[in-house]
C-alpha cells in the first residue's frame, strides 16, 4: 500500500526555502502559462523499456508518498501538441527499476517482468497527460529525477528527465520509513552533472494537493528532430559495492555525500 502522509506546511518549509527556479504552489488555479522554451534533452538511461502501456495510475500500490506527474505538451511553434505519446518511468522509493535484473543494494534483486512505475498516456487536445504515481527515491550517482520520452507518429522527438525540488525531497527521505536509507543520497541537483546540463526547462513545478504532491512539466519538442523509438541494446550495469544502485551512466561519478554546512549550500546554493 501507498503510504499515507498529511502534507502539512510545515513539511514544505524547507521547499520554500529553495533557490532555484523549482517552486511549491499552492493548489489553485492559475492562468495558462505562455509557451515555454524548447525542452532541453536528458539521456535515456539504461532502464526504458518500449512497452507503451497506456495506463494513468502507475504505482501499483507500492510504497512511497503519492505523487501525480503532468505534462503539458507544446510543439515548435509554442502551440498545443495533442495526440502526442508520453512515456513515463522512474525508480521507486528504494532507488529500483522494474524490468530488469541487478536491482536492489546487492544488485541482486531481479525485478525482469515487473512494470511497476512505468506507463504511457496520449496527450488530449489540451496537450496534457497525467500519470498517478509515487514520489521517487534515489540511487548513488544521481539526484532524483524521472525519465520521460514524447513520442510523435513513430518518431521519438524528446528524451529527458524531469528533476524534482532537492529541500522536498530531503524533507521527504530524511522522516519517512519507505525512503530510508541508512545514509544520506550522495548527489543532488547541484551537483548531478545531467541535472546541470539539461537546465531550467527540466525543472518540475511541484504543488501540494489533497494527500499527494502534483509536478507539472511544460513541455516543448521540437517535430523536425528525429530519433528513433527503439532504445539502444541493455548492457547490465557493473556490480560495484554492496551500495551500488542503477550506474550513473553518464553522470558524476560516486562521491562523498556532503553533510553539514556543506550539505546546506548543495540543497540551495542561493544560501550563503
Amino acid at each position: 500500500m501507498r503510504e499515507k502522509i498529511a502534507l502539512t506546511r510545515r513539511g514544505l518549509v524547507a521547499v520554500a526555502l529553495a533557490g532555484s527556479a523549482t517552486a511549491v504552489l499552492p493548489d489553485a488555479a492559475s492562468p495558462e502559462p505562455a509557451a515555454p522554451p524548447l525542452t532541453a534533452a536528458a539521456e535515456e538511461g539504461p532502464f526504458y523499456l518500449d512497452l507503451d502501456l497506456r495506463r494513468s495510475d502507475i504505482a501499483e500500490g507500492l510504497a512511497g508518498v503519492p505523487l501525480d506527474i503532468a505534462f503539458v505538451v507544446h510543439d515548435e511553434t509554442g502551440a498545443i501538441l495533442p495526440g502526442a505519446r508520453v512515456d513515463v518511468w522512474h525508480c521507486d522509493a528504494q532507488g529500483r527499476y522494474s524490468g530488469f535484473h541487478g536491482q536492489g543494494e546487492d544488485r541482486r534483486l531481479d525485478l525482469s517482468g515487473k512494470t511497476f512505475l512505468r506507463g504511457s498516456q496520449i496527450t488530449g487536445a489540451d496537450g496534457r497527460a497525467r500519470f498517478s504515481s509515487v514520489y521517487p527515491g534515489w540511487y548513488p550517482g544521481r539526484t532524483t529525477h524521472i525519465h520521460f520520452k514524447i513520442i510523435d507518429g513513430a518518431a521519438a522527438r524528446l528524451t529527458s528527465q524531469i528533476f524534482l525540488p532537492d529541500a522536498l525531497s530531503e524533507f521527504l527521505y530524511a522522516n519517512l520509513g519507505d525512503y530510508a536509507r541508512g545514509r544520506l543520497r550522495d548527489t543532488l541537483n547541484s551537483t548531478d552533472g545531467i541535472a546541470l546540463a539539461a537546465g531550467e526547462t527540466t525543472r518540475g513545478e511541484v504543488r501540494e494537493s489533497a494527500g499527494r504532491y502534483v509536478a507539472t512539466l511544460q513541455v516543448r519538442i521540437d517535430r523536425k528532430a528525429v530519433r528513433a523509438v527503439p532504445p539502444p541494446p541493455f548492457q547490465p550495469p557493473p556490480r560495484g559495492d554492496r551500495f551500488s544502485g542503477p550506474p550513473p551512466v553518464g553522470g558524476p561519478p560516486r562521491r562523498v555525500a556532503p553533510e553539514g554546512a556543506e550539505r546546506l549550500k548543495a540543497l540551495i546554493p542561493k544560501a550563503g
